[in-house]
């Protein structure tokens, strides 16, 4: 295939979707053990090929940003995340959704920011321009912020204090840059002014359209391996950017530096020429790996389905009658094939991983069974537990099986 514009034959679609998804494997860490290194230089390395990694506060199993680095970090620990943020190697802000960000990114989150202090976003925290300019002006003299030193100073619900409308007025300020956030109890976020926490060097000049779309396309890319135009404005709103983004792929297509490929059911991807030349990377199938809802391999819905096959949602936001694999079902990867969902819960005081439902694919294979009871026992050491139990199994038939490769595990 050319450079320029390859296109693969139908006849030859199952092989150019299976060379991409370990392409996309390969490149998101999910494809070997140390793929970014160890402990906290693993970490950094992990946020900045990923590009971001997701916040959450759903704490059934280790959160989100935790499980992320987890899966692809060996050695990896919470205070490396911390101490990431305090070093300044990392900022809080929002991606699609809130985030930790490489430092090297900074400016491109500039944008968003002028649009929230031009009131161009739907989630608008606070319009209290009064009230924001006296959280400025105390953080200025008193240091850093945090939502809990805001509070009611009469008890009567009244003035500047009440923690409600002053807390969102600490999350618009955020919003629109003025403050970032150093530091997390928990949840509860510590903020200062930007000019104090910004790294010196942090290049704050405002992209223009065309350096934001390359900087999507290279960032998706480099996170990804490959994706489909749609990815690479995923929730971005604006024609215009939508327009950039396309020339940017076509200028860089009819260069040689993309490939694109074209499957009969799977849509049209653009992958680099360079990692499309190598020999196409062998899935390690030594164990199975427990992803959280929230990674980035799966984040996209339309993504899951069309490279993997696999139709993933998470359902915790769901009434509990309409779920169908539970409320926080984990996708369940070997090698480069999602096998299964396992629905589970910490219990933190008995040091017990729960597997509430575990459900199989049709791509499940007797064959992954010692694979899968690794993959969840290292699961469960991860989230400090020492026993796992297992409550149900579909289809109800491996039960059996997999209750007894689980108690040889331990």
């Amino acid at each position: 295939m050319s450079g320029t514009a390859a296109t693969s034959g139908q006849r030859n679609d199952a092989g150019t979707l299976a060379r991409l998804r370990r392409i996309a494997l390969a490149t998101q860490g999910l494809a070997s053990a140390a793929p970014f290194g160890r402990g906290l230089g693993g970490a950094r390395a992990a946020i900045e090929r990923l590009g971001y990694v997701q916040i959450d506060t759903i704490s059934v199993v280790e959160r989100a940003h935790h499980h992320v680095l987890g899966s692809r970090v060996p050695g990896y620990r919470s205070e490396h995340l911390h101490r990431l943020l305090r070093q300044g190697d990392i900022f809080e802000y929002w991606s699609h959704a809130a985030a930790y960000l490489p430092m090297r990114d900074y400016r491109f989150a500039l944008p968003r920011m002028a649009s929230f202090r031009q009131g161009n976003e739907r989630w608008i925290r606070s319009r209290d321009r009064v009230l924001m300019s006296e959280l400025l002006q105390r953080i200025r003299a008193e240091g850093p912020l945090r939502s809990r030193d805001v509070t009611d100073r009469d008890h009567n619900g009244g003035g500047w204090w009440n923690w409600k409308p002053a807390k969102g007025a600490l999350e618009q300020l955020f919003m629109e840059g003025e403050l970032m956030v150093i530091a997390r109890d928990g949840f509860e976020k510590t903020y200062d002014l930007t000019e104090r926490v910004l790294p010196a060097g942090t290049d704050t000049t405002r992209p223009t359209e065309r350096e934001f779309a390359a900087y999507l396309v290279d960032s998706t890319l480099g996170a990804h391996g490959c994706a489909e135009q749609t990815a690479f404005t995923y929730l971005r709103k604006g024609a215009a950017l939508r327009a950039a983004v396309a020339e940017v792929l076509s200028e860089r297509t009819a260069q040689g530096d993309l490939t694109r490929l074209t499957t009969a059911d799977a849509g049209t991807w653009y992958v680099p020429t360079r990692l499309w030349a190598l020999p196409p990377p062998a899935p390690r199938r030594g164990k199975v790996r427990v992803l959280s809802p929230f990674d980035n391999t799966l984040i996209q819905r339309t993504r899951g389905q069309r490279l993997f096959g696999f139709d993933y949602v998470i359902e915790c936001y769901l009434p509990e009658a309409k779920r169908q694999y539970g409320y926080f079902a984990l996708p369940l990867l070997w090698g480069d094939i999602f096998i299964g969902r396992a629905d589970a819960k910490a219990h933190r005081a008995e040091r017990r991983l729960e597997i509430r439902h575990l459900h199989l694919e049709p791509a499940w294979s007797p064959a992954a069974l010692s694979a899968l009871s690794a993959g969840l026992r290292e699961f469960a050491t991860f989230n400090g537990c020492d026993d796992i139990t297992l409550t149900r199994v579909t289809p109800a038939g491996e039960t059996r099986s997999i209750t007894r490769a689980l108690k040889e595990a331990i």
